[in-house]
């Protein structure tokens, strides 16, 4: 049976429709299997030590519990502290790396740049090879960057050369009749980058500002090289030595506690929601400009 019109509204085929129901089915079932362990990882934060003990992971817990939450986030908990510093270090890291990031990439999509296809080159080279750990932690080091905020954002402040591409493929989309006229009317580098070509870069700028956000958000390994002090470590950080050192979590994670039991297990499970938490929620937000993005920025190389 052909496709066709009726009453102006266009009519599918048996084929077409059936199709359409399975790629549905499909994606709904992929849909599902992506949520299920995120659900089960959040019930079994609610869940008693006891229920988990007995029944192990379950979608319907013996007895409920919120002691996890409670230690999170009470009894002089270093959490709430840890959870600023991330948000900190995530919000300075991404702001001035995503800055960064498009002042090179509108740069090598500038053809009044005359070095451009050697700077693109120049930063083309680490994403092939790495000076190394030591370099990177010598240099940590002599700027200062130890033991302090400073160190969960500058040494992963140097912009990522993959974003850049991106963005500079981005700006070679723009006309450049915008840069001529901005040009004509006087305006500098400075005006032309910021006012006219950093608007219109929003959905690739939104792309590369989740990427950074993510790192900064996940990143525990700065913490672990660069930081003593724990009032300077982050969630992940926290996450970390709640997993290798479970027979110390009362006193890393929550304070004294005295004789108290912790619930380990729906205490890694509640950790766990509240380092993703954020994440989640954010990606909705920057959907429509993330894959624009991404398209528009990686068509033209």
């Amino acid at each position: 049976m052909a496709s066709g019109k009726i009453g102006g509204v266009k009519s599918h085929s048996i084929g077409e429709r059936i199709g359409s129901a399975a790629i549905h089915l499909i994606i709904g079932g992929y849909a599902l299997v992506c949520i299920v362990p995120f659900i089960l990882v959040l019930i079994v934060s609610f869940s008693s030590e006891k229920s988990i003990t007995l029944n192990g992971y379950s979608f319907v817990p013996m007895e409920w519990s919120v002691s996890a939450y409670r230690m999170l986030f009470f009894n002089g908990s270093s959490v709430p502290r840890a959870y600023m510093v991330t948000i900190c270090a995530t919000l300075i890291g991404t702001l001035i790396a995503s800055l960064i990031t498009f002042g090179a990439g509108y740069t090598l999509a500038n053809r009044h740049c005359k070095y451009r296809n050697g700077l693109a080159l120049y930063f083309y080279i680490p994403m092939v090879f790495s000076s190394g750990l030591v370099p990177w932690y010598m240099m940590s080091k002599n700027l200062g960057c130890y033991d302090n905020i400073w160190a969960l954002i500058v040494p992963s402040l140097m912009f990522s050369p993959f974003n850049m591409f991106l963005v500079r493929n981005f700006v070679r989309e723009i006309p450049e009749e915008l840069d001529d006229s901005a040009r004509i009317d006087g305006a500098g580098d400075i005006a032309i980058a910021f006012q006219i070509y950093f608007t219109l870069c929003k959905p690739v700028l939104a792309t590369i500002a989740l990427f950074y956000a993510i790192g900064y958000w996940n990143n525990y390994f700065n913490a672990v090289m660069l930081v003593n002090d724990p009032d300077y470590f982050n969630l992940q950080m926290l996450l970390f030595k709640i997993q290798s050192e479970i027979a110390s979590l009362s006193k890393m994670a929550v304070g004294t506690m005295g004789a108290v039991n912790p619930p380990k297990e729906s205490f890694k499970m509640a950790m766990s929601i509240v380092t993703i938490g954020p994440i989640v929620l954010l990606y909705p937000y920057l959907q429509k400009y993330f894959v624009k993005g991404m398209v528009v920025g990686a068509v033209k190389g």
